[in-house]
């Protein structure tokens, strides 16, 4: 059975967010505690999992994602990863359907030149207070915070951009506080700190209770910070940088209450699974 890694959300290799994608035959899953054995092995951010789906229905692959630790309901840069990897090992061009378990029907239109679109659900965002201790874990005060709903992370808006990138959590008192406020991670934000940037908005993304301290470059965070920074910036096309070590660009199109995210992949690694 054959592995890879994809790095998603970058044209260059050794950026953006690497993924493991393990394209399956038809049929049954496997053990799920195999495919979380697996995601540990490759010990990245998350590793996809599709099968092919009988033809005719509303769906053409079926798709799971797991971190080292845990199945997650949504992820955007491994979904980008295998639609990727699908081009490239099958031929599959144009529109592609994924189904999930939780988040729906994820659709991703692949392109001649490489790039990417995703369609996925909008997180809408409301306002909620600062949990308690949040500005001493992060070792800034945010300016205002936001729930996700289903999306299960904190949307935390910073002062300004540089107060982004500068912040360095504590992970430990991070994690215990997203299992007590019952929350995939929190997400850090603020708007582009020059006029003539060339993006935005800029964000994190630390998860660290799901096996994730600081995940390079999240999609699926993007639903939520594309709808936030377009009705702020009142444009519906925005570009998002994820200002992690790796960094990665995410142009992000609000669509109603979906969300489109545009990227590229580069595959660094095939691989054989003996196991």
């Amino acid at each position: 059975m054959r592995i890879h890694v994809v790095d998603a959300f970058t044209d260059r290799p050794f950026a953006g967010n690497p993924a493991g994608v393990c394209l399956l035959d038809a049929g049954e899953w496997p053990e799920e505690s195999w495919m979380q054995q697996v995601a540990a092995e490759m010990n990245h951010a998350e590793t996809a999992f599709a099968r092919p789906l009988p033809g005719g229905g509303d769906a053409d692959w079926e798709i799971r994602w797991f971190t080292p630790l845990v199945e997650v309901n949504l992820c955007g840069h491994a979904t980008l990863a295998t639609a990727h990897t699908l081009r490239r090992e099958r031929g599959v061009a144009g529109e592609v359907r994924f189904r999930s378990r939780v988040s729906g029907i994820l659709g991703a239109h692949v392109r001649e030149d490489g790039s990417i679109t995703l369609d996925f659900p909008a997180a809408p965002s409301t306002e909620v207070p600062v949990p308690d201790g949040l500005p001493e874990v992060l070792g800034v005060e945010p300016v205002a915070a936001f729930g996700t709903g289903a999306l299960g992370d904190l949307l935390a808006v910073l002062p300004d951009e540089a107060a982004v990138r500068a912040a360095a959590p504590d992970l430990d008192a991070l994690a215990d506080m997203t299992r007590r406020e019952d929350l995939r991670g929190v997400i850090i934000t603020a708007a582009a700190s020059g006029a003539d940037s060339a993006y935005d908005f800029v964000s994190r993304l630390f998860a660290p209770a799901e096996g994730i301290p600081e995940d390079p470059v999240t999609g699926s965070a993007h639903t939520a910070l594309a709808p936030y920074w377009s009705a702020l910036i009142g444009r519906d096309q925005l570009t998002g940088l994820q200002v992690s070590a790796r960094t990665g660009l995410v142009r992000t199109e609000v669509r109603g209450d979906r969300v489109h995210l545009t990227g590229h992949a580069v595959t660094v690694l095939d691989g054989t699974l003996h196991v």
